[in-house]
This record gives structure tokens, C-alpha cells and sequence, in this order.
């Protein structure tokens, strides 16, 4: 119950914000009161602000009542990590056909990448994204061995692995990403319906916990006329956005 609590908390909070009724530079609540008012542990007040923090809606100030941030927000976090929210958010609908998940010996890279030791093993996702039906977008995931045996047990036909995830109390707290282009390989092309070197946005991702802990490694490959990705920075605060192409 604690985790879908924290969701509910974090929910309500934002819509106060979005309502207007905490503006830029108001206090929140301290963990205390709310503790009281959602008759939950200060833990999980503290699971809804660690995610408010990472969609940059709170301060990250600890020990103090935690303050609203201004400017606009393109996109939450969450939605820029999880493509089943992103695709809800522009009203598409979201669904998966996994090719392959397997066990194995991490990759050199997968290994810097989620800063595990040379031998560890990860759990390796290939999945086709599909919006309304039509085939956008090839992942391919490694999980850290713990995370990854969660991500085996799910239906990752028509589950979001982020949501699930969440449920099962994992917090996706900080993401690097890094965006270019490539030339579709023979399997890009087989699993997207395209061309063999159709130019695809590529979207490299690796996902850390609150504590800084990496959780997943992912190369993200979208048909290019499906989505765009916009950067807005401001003295106060930097963005990043998936949208859908305007082409």
C-alpha cells in the first residue's frame, strides 16, 4: 500500500501546485503533517517528495520544509523516462512485443554503464514500442541483476516497466540522456518496418536511484518523423522534452 500512497501523495501535491494553491517559493507541508493528514510513515512522504525532487517541482533541501520551484515545466520527469506515459500524455496508445530478455554476462560497456564489476550480470530487454498500433521505437535495456529479475516477472507485453516498478517501491530518481542520429541496422529495420539505414533518433539513457545507485542502461531508437526532443534552458533551470514530430 505504501508505494501506491507515495504516488497519491506526490499527485495531490502537484495538483495543489498546478492549481495554485502552493505558488513559486511557498513551503510545503512538513513530513510530519503529512505523515498525519495521509495517516502514512514519513517514509513514504519522503518516496512523493524524492519524486516531485526529480521532476523538478520541489527543492532538494533536506531537513527543512521543502519549497516550490517556478518556471515552466515541459514534461515530467517520469514521462521523458517512461515511454507508456509519454505516449498516454499525447493521446496515443502505448503497447509492447518483446523480442528477446536474457540473463547474461554484462557488455564492457553495460558494465561502465550501470557501475557494476567486470563478470556481473544483467537482465537485456529488446522490445518494439508501438503508438496506435504502429511500430516507433526499438529499446534495448540492461537492468542491474535485482531490478532486471523484477522486470522478468512482469507482462512486459502491455505492462510499463516504470510504473511497475514504482509499485514495487523502485524510485527512478535521476537520468542522463544522450540523443543522436544513426543508421537503422538489418535488425532496426526488420522490427521498425523501414528501410536498412533509414536515419533513426537514437536516445541513450542510464537511470539512477535517490541514493545514486544505477538501475538500467538503454539504447532507445525512434523512426525519425515520430518524435522530436526539445532542450529549454533559463538561468534558473534546464529541461529536456519528448515530443511528438511536427513533420
Amino acid at each position: 500500500m505504501g508505494t501506491t500512497l507515495y504516488r497519491r501523495v506526490a499527485e495531490d501535491i502537484r495538483a495543489a501546485i498546478v492549481s495554485g494553491a502552493y505558488q513559486a517559493g511557498a513551503r510545503l507541508p512538513s513530513e510530519s503533517e503529512l505523515a498525519s493528514r495521509y495517516g502514512a510513515s514519513r517514509g513514504t512522504i519522503r518516496q512523493a517528495f524524492a519524486a516531485l525532487v526529480a521532476d523538478g517541482v520541489i527543492s532538494s533541501r533536506q531537513g527543512a520544509r521543502r519549497v516550490v520551484l517556478g518556471g515552466p515545466r515541459l514534461q515530467t520527469f517520469n514521462e521523458l523516462v517512461s515511454f507508456s506515459r509519454w505516449a498516454r500524455a499525447i493521446g496515443e496508445e502505448p503497447a509492447g512485443r518483446v523480442e528477446r530478455l536474457e540473463l547474461r554476462p554484462a557488455a564492457e560497456e553495460e558494465c561502465a554503464q550501470l557501475e557494476v564489476p567486470p563478470g556481473s550480470r544483467v537482465y537485456h530487454l529488446t522490445r518494439v514500442r508501438f503508438l496506435s498500433g504502429r511500430p516507433v521505437m526499438v529499446e534495448r535495456t540492461a537492468w542491474r541483476e535485482p531490478v532486471g529479475a523484477m522486470v522478468a516477472g512482469m507482462d512486459l507485453d502491455v505492462v510499463s516497466i516504470t510504473d511497475r516498478l514504482e509499485d514495487l517501491g523502485v524510485i527512478f530518481a535521476d537520468a542522463e540522456h544522450q540523443i543522436d542520429a544513426v543508421a537503422a541496422t538489418s535488425e532496426d529495420a526488420r522490427l521498425l518496418d523501414v528501410r536498412p539505414r533509414t536515419p533513426l533518433l537514437r536516445e541513450r539513457r542510464r537511470t539512477a536511484d535517490p541514493n545514486g545507485v544505477m538501475l538500467e542502461w538503454s539504447d532507445d531508437r525512434y523512426v525519425g518523423d515520430v518524435v522530436a526532443f526539445t532542450v529549454r534552458n533559463s538561468a534558473g533551470a534546464k529541461a529536456l522534452s519528448r515530443l511528438p514530430s511536427q513533420r
